[in-house]
């Protein structure tokens, strides 16, 4: 199954192309605010020596992370299924965190940290080992400030910005490639529905008030 992996939930985004469980190519960039989503798509295919019409499935990081660059996964999934009969599948984009700590040799229990906003981060904790990745905890939303008397001896915290809360963190970021490593082990759970985001915590947008006139 050729796949496309995009992986937008933090600062250093990324996509990935896959074909039966090799990795082909993968794409980056990192800062700003604005995703150049299809410039990523198209040196990751150019790379991968494919076209748009060789994808037979889309894989998104689901989050949690930037709700914007979530959203832009989800976006770029949709306008690709309306020229294409592909399907999709959503994978947390902290079980693929887990999946990099056990690629670093990380092993034990192991604490995903992804930071929320508004002083929380997201939370969940995983036991890994060489051949395997337990959930131990759900995934939850826990002030930064906790994140420290969670740990216990031995324990270890990984995430993108983990080392904000814990000063012995690993620096993790969520990767495309990993993604696709991940969908290859699940390909059979791909479905023609979009995925839908993980955020936990409800979006709310305040409306700006009215202009005064003078």
């Amino acid at each position: 199954m050729m796949i496309l992996a995009l992986e937008f939930s933090s600062d250093q985004r990324s996509v990935a192309c896959s074909c039966d469980g090799s990795v082909l190519a993968e794409a980056n960039e990192t800062g700003g605010r604005a995703t150049n989503a299809m410039g990523m798509i198209d040196r990751a295919l150019r790379q991968a020596g494919v076209s748009n019409e060789d994808i037979e499935g889309i894989v998104i990081g689901a989050g949690p992370g930037s709700y914007t660059g979530i959203r832009t996964a989800i976006a770029v999934a949709e306008g690709w299924h309306l020229v294409r009969p592909v399907k999709f599948l959503g994978i947390s984009s902290v079980q693929g965190l887990a999946a990099q700590a056990q690629a670093a040799g990380m092993a034990g229990r192991v604490h995903i940290v992804v930071d929320a906003q508004r002083g929380d981060v997201y939370h969940s904790i995983f036991a890994v080992s060489d051949a395997s990745i337990n959930e131990l905890s759900p995934l939850i939303i826990l002030p930064g400030r906790e994140i420290r008397s969670a740990v216990g001896p031995g324990e270890m915290v990984a995430g993108p910005e983990a080392i904000r809360w814990h000063q012995a963190a690993k620096t993790l970021f969520p990767s495309a490639t990993t993604l696709c490593r991940l969908a290859e082990e699940t390909s059979s759970l791909f479905a023609a529905a979009l995925p839908e985001p993980i955020y936990l915590r409800e979006v709310s947008f305040v409306k700006a008030p009215p202009s005064r006139s003078y």
